[in-house]
Formats: C-alpha cells, structure tokens, sequence
C-alpha cells in the first residue's frame, strides 16, 4: 500500500469543502482546572454521522472510479467507519453492505440502516466481523473497504488536522484516540508537514491494547479485544496506519475503561459534550497522573459522538 502524503490531504481539503464545513475548537475553562493546562477541543462528534471518519468515507467514494463504484462497497466496522461508508454510499448512489459484531450500538445500526445500507451482524467483536467481511466481499465481488488501510480514508480523515492547526498553530501536543489508527496517522502526517514541533500522542484502551502494542513492538501484533470502548475495540495493528505511527508518533499511552467512563462524565458535565468512549479517551489520558502536560498548550479530538444507552448510563453512574 501506497503511504498517503500531505499532497493528498490538500486535495483531500478541497473536495471535502462542498461536502462538509469545518467543525469548532473550542476551550472550556473547568476543563483545563481538571486538566491543568490550556485543553482546546476539536469538535468531530458535530459532523453528519457524528464522527470524524464521514471524511475519510467521502473522500474514498469520491475518488472511486464508476465501475469500481457499481461493484458497491463492504466495511466492517463497530460502528462509526459504518456510518462514514454508509454516509457517503448514499451520497454517491453506490451498493452498501456492512457487517458489525453481533448486538452493536443500537443508536450506530439505526444509523446505518437509516442510511439505506445492508447491515450483516456476524461474530463476538470487531476482528471476527472483519473476517466474515471478507469472505463476504469475495463471494459478492464488492470492494472491500478496510478499516484503516485504505490511504483515501487516512487523507481525508487528515482534514480535521488541518482545520485544527489552521485554527490554533500554536499547539505543544495534539492527543488522538486509537482503535485502527486512522485519525493518529492522520494526525501525524500534518503535524510533520505543518507543525513538526508539535507532539502527536496516540490513546487506546488497556482492555484493547493491539495498536499500542504494534507501535511499540515495531510490528503488527495481536492482543485480546476487551474494551467496552467500541470506537478503540480493535485485536490487531492494521499496517498502513502503523507505518505512519512508526515514522511520526511522538508517543502512546494505554487508560483504563474507568477513565475513559469519567472522561466522559467530565465532557458530559463541564463542556456540555456528549462524546462516546472513544471520544472521551483523550481527556481520559491528558486526566491521569502519568501523563502531565502542565503548562502546555494541548488539542484534543472529540472523535465521535454516538454513545448508546446502556454507555450514557455507564457514564453518568461514573459522575455520581
């Protein structure tokens, strides 16, 4: 796979402008008390799908040639690349089939079906959809769109980096959360063009540790996928991701589910942010001890927004 490059999200930009606005930094004050330093976040759950990949999933159905594009496209997905494929297969009158673990988010597989997509609920997490999405694209002959090794989805996604440096270029670090690595090796490859002292620093959880570990280990490597965090619930390292996490990711931290919980209750509380799991783990990481950023200037990504019941009511046992 060819790695996407910093020409590419520039092209990227300009196709997204009719597509989609840009979404708000913001900074709230009873955050950075919590925090201890200047926290501004980028507000991803306001896009269509409430999450940060419909970038990605635009970009790649724009490019897709039109005989690519009546194959149809099959993802996998614990929820938001669903809706981002989805989303844009809509936009672009392209066949749709996703699969998604069984018993997913009910408020992402409304989401999809709303969106006019086939939805195929198959196997216990993310990586035994994936492998039935596979098999499943090779019987119907569709394009299998991965969810993370795919340069369009990654150059797309980097818009929201750009937006963020162009409207706040004086940042220390920016924090990204992590399941396949789209959004942290997006983040990487605009920092390095635009903002090379600025410290990107990947989050994901203890319980789902696979990224994190493959970055470490300098290789793809797979791990027990326990996390109740759907948006951070991958059990192996994707490739292209980490080739770029390799090449720029200036660190990677692990939280626990708990953290992530009261994150959210903070974001929920204090900056009137509904943000799912994976949404609130950057805040989780800036919030622990291990990980001061006292005195910085740091950006984190509210990469999604779509928390189901069961997670709402997990968080606010969190904030009692």
């Amino acid at each position: 796979m060819n790695l996407p490059t910093f020409t590419d999200v520039l092209r990227a930009r300009r196709l997204l402008q009719k597509y989609l606005p840009p979404t708000p930094l913001l900074s709230y004050p009873a955050l950075d008390a919590e925090v201890g330093t200047t926290v501004l976040v980028k507000h991803e759950n306001l896009q269509p799908t409430g999450a940060f990949k419909v970038r990605g999933g635009i970009t790649l159905l724009a490019r897709m040639d039109p005989q690519e594009r009546k194959r149809g496209v099959l993802g996998y997905s614990t929820g938001n690349h669903a809706q981002s494929l989805a989303h844009a297969a809509a936009r672009f009158g392209v066949p749709c089939t996703i699969v998604m673990p069984e018993n997913p988010n009910p408020t992402k597989a409304a989401a999809v079906r709303r969106l006019g997509a086939e939805l195929v609920e198959h196997g216990a997490d993310f990586d035994q959809a994936r492998r039935h999405a596979e098999r499943l694209a090779g019987e119907r002959g569709m394009r299998l769109v991965s969810a993370a090794n795919e340069p369009d989805l990654i150059a797309g996604v980097a818009t929201a980096f750009l937006e963020l440096f162009e409207q706040e270029p004086d940042l220390d670090a920016v924090v990204v959360p992590v399941g396949g690595g789209s959004g942290a090796a997006a983040a990487c490859l605009v920092a390095a063009a635009v903002s090379p002292r600025c410290r990107v620093i990947a989050v994901q959880s203890s319980r789902s540790p696979a990224a994190h570990d493959s970055w470490r280990a300098g290789r793809c490597v797979e791990r027990p996928n326990r996390t109740a965090a759907e948006g951070l619930a991958t059990g192996a390292g994707f490739e292209l991701t980490q080739q770029v996490l390799r090449q720029h990711l200036a660190d990677f931290v692990l939280v626990e589910d708990e953290e992530i919980r009261r994150a959210q209750w903070l974001l929920m509380s204090d900056a009137r942010t509904l943000a799912e799991a994976a949404g609130a783990a950057p805040l989780a990481a800036l919030l622990t001890p291990r990980n001061a950023m006292d005195g910085r200037r740091v950006a984190m990504v509210c990469s999604g927004g779509n928390a189901g019941e069961a997670e709402l009511r997990a968080c606010l046992a969190a904030g009692v």
